[in-house]
C-alpha cells in the first residue's frame, strides 16, 4: 500500500470513528499544552495506536491521542501530541498525521509548541504567533515523488509551491484581537527548527539570532510545509518554555519546558476558545455555519 493509501485509510478510519462531528480545524498541542483537550465539549477520543499506520508518540508531554469534539462552539480535532524526527521517524512517519487531517476535509490547523526564547525581553510563559519560520533540520517533508491528490484548496499539491506566508496574515490578526479581549499582548516572531534531540550550544543560539529567529524548537515547520502544500491555512503558536542556552543561568532540562508549557496552558485554552469560532467563519460555507448553529 503506497503513502496515499496509507493516510486515506486513516482518515477513512477516524472519520467513522468520529461519527457526527465534523471537524472544521485541526489543532497540533505541543508539550505541556494537552490541556485544550480537556477544554473540548462532548469529546470523541481516538489513541493513536488504533489509527491505521499512525505513528505513535513517545515523548513525555504528548499524550498520543486525537480528541474531536466542540471548543468555542465549532468542531475541531486535536492531536493531543505529536511525533519528531529525533523519535526515530522518517519525514513522511513525521507528518502523516497532517496529512491525515487534510484528509478529513480540513482547511485550517492551529499548530502549538513548547520552544526556546531567543529574543531579547521574552519571557518563560509567554506565548507568540509565528510570522515565519527557518528550516535547519536538515531535510524537508516534500522530498521524494510529488502526490497532488492531497490538495485540499484547487491550484494546491504542486512540486513547487509558494511559501511567502506560511503562517497566514488574517489568522495572526485574528489571534491578536482575541489576545487584546484577553489582556495580553501577542508578538510575532521566527521560529526556528532543528531536528533535535539534543538542545543547542549557546554558539548555535548567536548564529541563530544572527538569522532572525526569535524562537528555536525540534517541530511544526515540517507540518506547516506540509499544511502549506495541502492549501490548508495555518496559524501557529509558540510558548516560550525556557530561554535558549546561553541567556539563562540553569541548565536546560525538558522538564522545565514540560512544566512552563503546563503554566500557560490555561491562557492557551481561552485563547483558542476565542479563536475558533473566527477562524471557521474563514472557511465554513453556509451550509456548515448553519449546521455549527444547530
Amino acid at each position: 500500500m503506497n503513502y496515499y493509501d496509507q493516510v486515506a485509510e486513516a482518515a477513512g478510519f477516524l472519520r467513522a470513528m468520529l461519527g457526527p462531528i465534523n471537524p472544521r480545524i485541526g489543532m497540533v498541542l505541543g508539550s505541556g499544552l494537552g490541556a485544550v483537550a480537556g477544554a473540548i465539549a462532548y469529546p470523541i477520543v481516538v489513541p493513536y495506536a488504533e489509527i491505521p499506520h499512525f505513528p505513535k508518540s513517545t515523548v513525555e508531554g504528548h499524550t498520543g491521542r486525537i480528541v474531536a469534539g466542540y471548543l468555542g462552539g465549532v468542531p475541531v480535532a486535536a492531536m493531543q501530541g505529536r511525533v519528531h524526527y529525533y523519535e526515530g521517524y522518517t519525514p513522511h512517519q513525521v507528518t502523516f498525521p497532517m496529512r491525515a487531517l487534510g484528509a478529513l476535509g480540513l482547511r485550517s490547523v492551529v499548530l502549538t509548541n513548547a520552544a526556546g526564547g531567543i529574543a531579547e525581553g521574552y519571557k518563560v510563559g509567554q506565548l507568540v504567533a509565528l510570522s515565519d519560520h527557518i528550516n535547519m533540520m536538515g531535510w524537508n517533508p516534500l522530498a521524494g515523488p510529488n502526490e497532488p491528490r492531497f490538495a485540499v484548496r484547487p491550484g494546491a499539491g504542486l512540486r513547487f509551491f509558494d511559501m511567502t506566508e506560511a503562517y497566514s496574515k488574517e489568522l495572526r490578526a485574528l489571534a491578536r484581537e482575541a489576545a487584546a479581549e484577553e489582556g495580553f499582548p501577542l508578538e510575532e516572531g521566527v521560529y526556528l527548527a532543528v531536528s533535535g534531540p539534543s538542545f543547542e550550544t549557546p554558539a548555535e543560539i548567536r548564529a541563530f539570532r544572527g538569522m532572525g529567529a526569535t524562537l528555536v524548537g525540534m517541530s511544526t515547520v515540517p507540518e506547516t510545509i506540509v499544511a502549506r502544500h495541502m492549501g490548508m491555512e495555518v496559524l501557529g503558536l509558540s510558548c516560550v518554555t525556557n530561554l535558549a542556552a546561553g541567556l539563562s543561568p540553569t541548565p536546560l532540562s525538558h522538564e522545565e519546558v514540560y512544566e512552563a508549557g503546563q503554566r500557560v496552558e490555561q491562557r492557551l485554552v481561552r485563547l483558542l476558545e476565542r479563536i475558533a469560532p473566527r477562524m471557521a467563519a474563514r472557511v465554513e460555507t453556509p451550509s456548515e455555519a448553519a449546521e455549527r448553529e444547530l
